[in-house]
């Protein structure tokens, strides 16, 4: 679990960890179930569930929470050239 948190934070790092498929990475990397992961931050399992399908769209609140619980800050990241 420690190696693929590190891995996660390298990607993070990178730009390589974007939504909706980072959230349940992050997640996953915890070992939470979207039930646990959502309590932790306050939203519900289906908000959970939504943003890690990208049929959702977190206000900046959301993400500031989500990303607080790893360590992150919300910003803009360049995209790769091409």
């Amino acid at each position: 679990m420690l190696e693929n948190r590190r891995t996660l934070a390298e990607r993070a790092r990178c730009g390589q960890l974007r939504l909706p498929g980072g959230v349940a990475e992050l997640r996953k990397g915890i070992g939470m179930s979207q039930d646990e992961f959502a309590k932790v931050i306050g939203l519900t399992r289906r908000q959970i569930a939504e943003i890690e399908a990208g049929t959702a769209n977190p206000t900046l609140e959301t993400m500031k929470k989500i990303g607080r619980l790893f360590g992150f800050d919300v910003g803009f990241v360049a995209k790769e050239a091409g």
